[in-house]
């Protein structure tokens, strides 16, 4: 199984005891998504260390603002562990936040990951028509495919993001109980575009405690009962899928 969106860095976890625990849980591939370049290099160490890790370059949009390190981006996405550009995107959930600014540094790391010929891991709450935009104007720089992590939309919008080749990931929200839009989501979403995440070590799908990735059989056991597959059947189309979105990982 497969994790395809997790934090690692400066997030408390024991190793390699936690490493050994995701294991055990049969969850044999783990991306580590970025967001600052501090992390994103931390994330490379742990990848380089420990086989079915991988990263992700990119700086989340709550840092929108602050200079872009272009050349550092670049080494750190040249990594041979790097499969994608993220998370990126743009974050409208708080008050007072540069809306500007957001829009500017998420058009520049898109620009980014067609110079590393990329997908990219995209970040989107309450900003849906923002995303939406930016990403059809985007063209051809998303040649390499994109993911909306921890997809928050509903099925409403799905077909947009869809239209443009667009994957979506769902975690442990799906399996909380107030969780329709998450759901419908998963519902019309075709089985050949879901992909399964944890987002630790927050949205732990079993509530109060830090999440893990080897919490991800009880994501991919909710998702296929939602799609009403068998949980082998749902497995196997996570992992092809993600193989045909991240190459690097196939």
């Amino acid at each position: 199984m497969i994790d395809v969106h997790a934090h690692f860095a400066d997030e408390g976890y024991e190793f390699p005891a936690e490493w050994d625990k995701i294991r055990a849980a049969g969850v044999n591939t783990v991306i580590l998504a970025g967001d600052t370049l501090a992390h994103c290099g931390m994330h490379r160490d742990f990848a380089n260390k420990h086989a079915g890790a991988y990263f992700t370059v990119g700086i989340h949009p709550e840092f929108a603002g602050e200079p872009l390190p272009r050349a550092q981006f670049l080494a750190l996405g040249a990594e041979k562990k790097c499969v994608a550009v993220g998370e990126i995107g743009l974050d409208y959930h708080y008050d007072g936040v540069d809306r500007s600014a957001q829009r500017k540094l998420f058009c520049a790391q898109l620009e980014l990951a067609a110079e590393l010929d990329l997908p990219v891991q995209i970040h989107s709450r309450d900003a849906c028509a923002d995303t939406l935009a930016i990403l059809r104007e985007a063209g051809g720089m998303l040649s390499r495919g994109a993911l909306l992590h921890c997809y928050s939309y509903g099925a409403e919008p799905l077909e947009s993001f869809l239209s443009l080749g667009a994957y979506i990931s769902l975690g442990g929200v799906i399996c909380f109980k107030n969780a329709r839009r998450a759901v419908e989501a998963a519902e019309a979403c075709p089985l050949g575009r879901l992909l399964s995440e944890t987002d630790s070590p927050y949205l732990n799908p079993l509530r109060g405690e830090k999440n893990s990735p080897a919490n991800i059989p009880v994501i991919v056991e909710k998702l296929a009962e939602i799609k009403g597959v068998s949980f082998e059947e749902m497995k196997a189309a996570i992992r092809a899928n993600a193989e045909k979105l991240f190459e690097k990982i196939a």
